[in-house]
Parts: structure tokens; C-alpha cells; sequence
């Protein structure tokens, strides 16, 4: 069922400690139970386990839950015991789980959404469980009645939410790669403000309500990191990942970021560092370096018997320039490129060596990954995707062993 790995770091990159596999489709959500050596997961094979740590150092299923459709996400509250698990057919069902993780009782239904759910949250103060689906809304439910208290429309499908708990805001990511933020009250809700930046679907949120720090990952493989407490519009832009951006956590206590993309990439960004906004990219009719015009600016092209050239433009300081004003390659970390760009022959020469100091690491997960959760008090992390395998990582080498003070999420 499962492999405990025996290897030790030879450097400061994540260790692989066990490899859950027996799932018989992917597997969409897998969480690390507080304190316990156990791990929830649930998957497109219609099944929820729950994988306890044996004597023998393997992980065996205490619990295999059959359910009426593919799973698709999941929530787990550790004080209450209480799973919440979203399916194919709309429908979130709640059921709560025995102190030895060996038996799980049924609670109730909800009928949730009228298509796939993307994610769930749980808030206990409030007694709700929020939900995004693809039928393109978030609904929030009370867990007491069973009843539904408000739903809220997009333009196209809700893939990803995060939730305030205090302040009673929601995040919701969609797949125009719109992020959306909501009041929620207890039978309607308001739009805040509406946060655009990405190429791409966004894929998943973190929210940091220390520091009000909101993170996204999309499928255009970068996470832009937006300032909500600063209420300046600052936001920052982190390109490391060469595939969507599934997975993100940020580690508050050490000013870490750690990102997992599908093609199995792990990072670990430095955000303890001053980063700088890159530019936005202006517009011209022709090169803003040698004035060459461009290949729609005809009037200037008649005027200079010249052919027009295409458009790009530099990633460090925003301008239009032609290809021959930009022949040059650069990273400029700080500005959020881990790899090399488009830069303007002045930029490029601008930028000294240790500009280029990477300021994350970046880790091969070898495997496809679709989810990744942490238990942050003790630097634990498990991964999950479409080849079925779950994998548990010890990231201390990574993320640095302060987090053993009892920091946890929420």
C-alpha cells in the first residue's frame, strides 16, 4: 500500500519520507491529519481513505469510504473531526470521524452546486461550508440546517477560494483568470473589488491574514503575490514554474512561499527579501530605442521607405523595443524572473551579477501534482496528482527548522 523512504538529504532540498499508492484513478485532495502520522485523501476513483502509519512504517487505510461520485475536494477540520468532501455531481458531503481515526459517521448532504466542486472551506465560528464549483458560483451553506444561505454568479467556472475568517471575505479564482473578492453575509454577500493580472485560469489561492497577503497561481505558470492589507495595488509577479501553478502555501513565520505546478516543479520563493513590481508594458508605434516603426505604423513606414518591425518588450523596464534592441537575455530575481527573459539591450546592461542571485530554490517533485497541503507546525508536506500517488516530504531542509514552534494555519 504504502513505501516508507529511507533517504537522507544530501542538501537542502525536500526529503521523500513515504509513498502512498492504491488509489485506482487520481487523486484530487490529500491532507495530513495535526499531529497524527495520517493522511486523508480522496479521489476521482470515488473512494476516501484515511492512511494511518503502521509499526512497520507503511501507511495502511483505517478507513475506505465509497462514495456515489468522483471526488473532487475536500476540507478537514482537525478540532471537530469533521470531513467535508465535494463531488462530480455537485453535491458536499460531511461526515465526521472517530478520535482513532478507524471509523467515519455519515452527517449530512448538501446540495451545493449543480456541477463539479473546485473547493471547499469550512468556517466553525460561522457555521457555513463554502464551496466554489464549475457551475460557475459560490455558495455557503448552513452546516446546522443543511439550508442554503447565498450563492454568488461568475462569468465562468469558480475554480479556487480562500476565506477570511475574522473579516467573513472570500477569495474566488475563475477560469478567465479573474479573482474576485466577496463579503459574505449570512443571506447575501457584496462585491469588494475585482483583481485581474493573470494570462491564464487561475488554479489556486493562498490566503496569509497576518500580513493580508493574497497569493494566485495560474495556467499561465506564474503566482502573482497582491497586497491587499498595503491597499496600494501593489503586486508582484513570480515566474519560476515552467507548468500550471496547482498548489501554493505560504509559510508566514519564515516569509517563505512554496508553489507546486503540474509538472511535478516544487519551489521555495524568498519573500523576506524587497522585491521590486515589474513595469507595465507600454505602447507605441514604434521602437521607444532606435525609433525603427513598427509593422502597423504604415504612415512612418511610408514616410522612411522601411519595413516594420515586430513588437516586444523589455521585462525590466516595460518599453516597446524592436528584436534588435533586445537581443539580450536575462533573470532579474527580484523583479520576480527566476529564468531568463526579454530585456532591452540598456537594461541588460544595467543589471549586475548579483542581480541574477536566485532568490528561491526550485525542486523536482517526480511526480504529476494536482494538490499539496502542509502541516506547517512540523514541515511536513504531501503532494497528490493524476498518476494516483500520494507522497509525504519532510521540507525542513528546505524551509528551515523554525517551524517546529507550533505555528498552524487558521
Amino acid at each position: 500500500m504504502a513505501a516508507e523512504i529511507h533517504s537522507r538529504p544530501q542538501s537542502s532540498r525536500p526529503v521523500l519520507l513515504s509513498k502512498i499508492e492504491g488509489h485506482q484513478d487520481a487523486v484530487t485532495a490529500a491532507l495530513l491529519i495535526p499531529k497524527e502520522d495520517g493522511v486523508i485523501t480522496a479521489s476521482e476513483d470515488r473512494t476516501i481513505r484515511v492512511w494511518l502509519k503502521r509499526d512497520s512504517g507503511q501507511y495502511w487505510p483505517s478507513i475506505y469510504h465509497t462514495m456515489a461520485s468522483p471526488c473532487s475536494a475536500m476540507a478537514y477540520h482537525h478540532d471537530s473531526r469533521r470531513i467535508f468532501v465535494g463531488q462530480d455531481n455537485g453535491a458536499v458531503m460531511e461526515f465526521h470521524v472517530s478520535e482513532d481515526f478507524n471509523k467515519m459517521n455519515f452527517i449530512k448532504t448538501y446540495p451545493a452546486h449543480q456541477n463539479r466542486v473546485s473547493a471547499i472551506i469550512f468556517s466553525l465560528a460561522a457555521e457555513w461550508v463554502i464551496s466554489t464549483g464549475h457551475d460557475k458560483c459560490v455558495s455557503w451553506m448552513c452546516t446546522r440546517s443543511g439550508n442554503m444561505l447565498g450563492r454568488h454568479f461568475f462569468t465562468s467556472w469558480a475554480s479556487c477560494l480562500q476565506y477570511d475568517f475574522d473579516t467573513q471575505y472570500a477569495f474566488v479564482g475563475d477560469y478567465s483568470g479573474q479573482i474576485t473578492l466577496l463579503k459574505l453575509e449570512q443571506n447575501t454577500c457584496s462585491v469588494i473589488t475585482t483583481l485581474k493580472g493573470h494570462e491564464g485560469s487561475v488554479a489556486c489561492l493562498w490566503w496569509d491574514p497576518i500580513q493580508r497577503l493574497l497569493f494566485s497561481g495560474a495556467s499561465d505558470n506564474s503566482i502573482i503575490m497582491w497586497d491587499i492589507g498595503g491597499r496600494k495595488g501593489r503586486t508582484l509577479l513570480l515566474q519560476g514554474h515552467h507548468d500550471r501553478v496547482q498548489s501554493l502555501c505560504y509559510l508566514q513565520l519564515t516569509r517563505q512561499l512554496v508553489s507546486c505546478s503540474s509538472d511535478g516543479g516544487i519551489a521555495v520563493w524568498n519573500m523576506d527579501v524587497s522585491r521590486e513590481e515589474a513595469p507595465q508594458w507600454l505602447e507605441s508605434d514604434s521602437c521607444q530605442k532606435c525609433e525603427q516603426p513598427f509593422f502597423w505604423n504604415i504612415k512612418q513606414m511610408w514616410d522612411t521607405k522601411t519595413l516594420g518591425l515586430r513588437q516586444h518588450h523589455c521585462r525590466k523596464c516595460g518599453q516597446a523595443v524592436c528584436g534588435k534592441c533586445s537581443s539580450k537575455r536575462s533573470s532579474y530575481p527580484v523583479m520576480g524572473f527566476e529564468f531568463q527573459v526579454r530585456v532591452c539591450d540598456s537594461c541588460y546592461d544595467s543589471i549586475k551579477d548579483e542581480d541574477r542571485t536566485s532568490l528561491a530554490t526550485f525542486h523536482e517533485g517526480k511526480h504529476n501534482i494536482s494538490h499539496m497541503s502542509m502541516d506547517i507546525a512540523r514541515g511536513l508536506m504531501v503532494t497528490c496528482g493524476t498518476d494516483r500517488v500520494v507522497k509525504i516530504w519532510d521540507m525542513t531542509p528546505v524551509v528551515g527548522c523554525s517551524l517546529a514552534t507550533g505555528f498552524s494555519p487558521h
